[in-house]
């Protein structure tokens, strides 16, 4: 290949075009494939070896600009320091400076879909999505994964509700949970290179000297319900609203569900001839299929709900997933209003699964059916293991008798002086 040793100008650079090298003195070169792509590059020696980098394209690095950079090289060839390995240096430099920008969000929602295949179900995926969103997220989710330290973490868990009462102690079982999932991300984070030290989120010799130790058994607080006889007039308020939300809510309390049940729900689990709602093993609590007979009021809210094309769900969020776990506290939220008038008798916001004790006690109060009939409908075992010897079965036919009775009385108000009006106006 040809070799020019004289100084090359601008013009000289422009045109020519014959493969080759030409140099321009003090080891810069322009580079002419056969392909006719020009490219400047500097060419040196270092301990007997020669080496060759790559300076940029010539359509894009001037002559100017390749003398400046060749002569930036040879100021560390001098040195006696290896031009490509501290260019090699500079952007591994660079790459570390974006790592560290990770966000605890980014980390979090990569550390999902990592485990993702690993979790026994989806749902346990959408439990870490869900508290990761509902409880860090608007805290520290945007922060640079590699700042955040044990007081970030301590005002994660410390966090005080609209009721100014503090996370860790109210719902201590989630803010566990939540504090070991960001333990974990923050181990990933550690071990993927976007932050370093220990992990200020473990709790052994650590948030334990922070913040208090709560026995599970003083932690388990009944969830504020209804008082039975108050469930038709919060009934048909409910119905008045809409919403997809509205409408789990309103089948969570016919079937005496919990919302993660409804929440997942999907139409192949229904059968409407039947009049049956088939929840496998995999979403149920105590890990065991559960089978709900529906009421004729459950049927027709059921019949009228849109069954949208390649959509599983019965009640899919606004994007076809699965509503958040606090889609349907919102709804009873929203129906308090500035008034809360919907509370428990020590007047706090009833919850969704508060609606399995009101069931529980109208079955008591109002009803003949036997204990275990209404524990199976609430998919409780027996706590006597004598007792469930002898209940091997599930009591479905008397629980669909009970079932189409309960919502009977749900779509019944009485009125202040306890005359009953019943609720005609259709479903949704």
């Amino acid at each position: 290949m040809a070799r020019t040793m004289s100084r090359l100008t601008a013009r000289e650079v422009e045109k020519k075009i014959a493969p080759g090298l030409y140099g321009d003195g003090g080891g810069l070169t322009l580079q002419i494939t056969k392909a006719g792509v020009k490219s400047w590059l500097y060419r040196y020696m270092i301990k007997g070896k020669a080496y060759g980098m790559g300076l940029g394209p010539a359509h894009t690095v001037t002559l100017a600009d390749a003398r400046q950079k060749a002569a930036e090289a040879r100021k560390l060839v001098i040195e006696g320091v290896n031009p490509l390995e501290a260019k090699r240096q500079r952007q591994l430099d660079s790459e570390m400076v974006k790592a560290r920008l990770m966000t605890f969000d980014q980390c979090a929602s990569v550390y999902i879909e990592a485990h993702r295949a690993s979790w026994k179900n989806a749902k346990h995926a959408d439990q870490w999505t869900n508290t990761i969103t509902t409880y860090v997220s608007p805290l520290i989710g945007s922060m640079p994964v590699e700042l955040i330290d044990t007081a970030l973490v301590v005002k994660v868990l410390a966090q005080l509700d609209e009721n100014g009462q503090q996370f860790w102690q109210v719902k201590n079982e989630t803010a566990t949970r939540v504090r070991g999932r960001i333990e974990s991300i923050l181990g990933w984070a550690t071990t993927s290179g976007f932050r370093f030290g220990d992990n200020p989120a473990r709790w052994k010799g650590h948030l334990e000297n922070l913040l208090a130790t709560i026995s599970k058994a003083s932690r388990l607080k009944n969830h504020p319900s209804l008082e039975w006889t108050r469930v038709g007039a919060f009934f048909n308020a409910l119905r008045q609203r809409d919403g997809v939300a509205a409408r789990a809510a309103e089948f969570a309390i016919l079937t005496a569900s919990r919302s993660g049940e409804v929440r997942g729900a999907s139409w192949s689990e229904i059968d409407l001839s039947a009049k049956v709602w088939t929840i496998p093993a995999v979403r149920m609590k105590a890990k065991r299929e559960h089978q709900v007979p529906l009421s004729d009021a459950a049927i027709a809210l059921i019949k009228q709900l849109p069954r949208l094309d390649g959509k599983y769900l019965v009640f899919p969020g606004s994007k076809g997933q699965t509503l958040s776990d606090m889609s349907l506290t919102a709804v009873i939220r929203r129906m308090n209003g500035e008034t809360p008038m919907w509370t428990d008798k020590d007047g706090n916001t009833i919850t969704m699964h508060g609606f399995r004790s009101t069931f529980r006690m109208w079955a008591a109060e109002s009803t003949n059916y036997p204990r275990e009939v209404a524990e199976h409908a609430l998919a409780h075992q027996l706590p006597d293991a004598v007792e469930r010897a002898y209940q091997r079965g599930t009591q479905f036919t008397k629980r669909a008798a009970m079932m189409n009775e309960w919502a009977k009385f749900c779509r019944t108000v009485r009125g202040e002086g306890g005359e009953v009006v019943a609720i005609n106006r259709a479903v949704g």
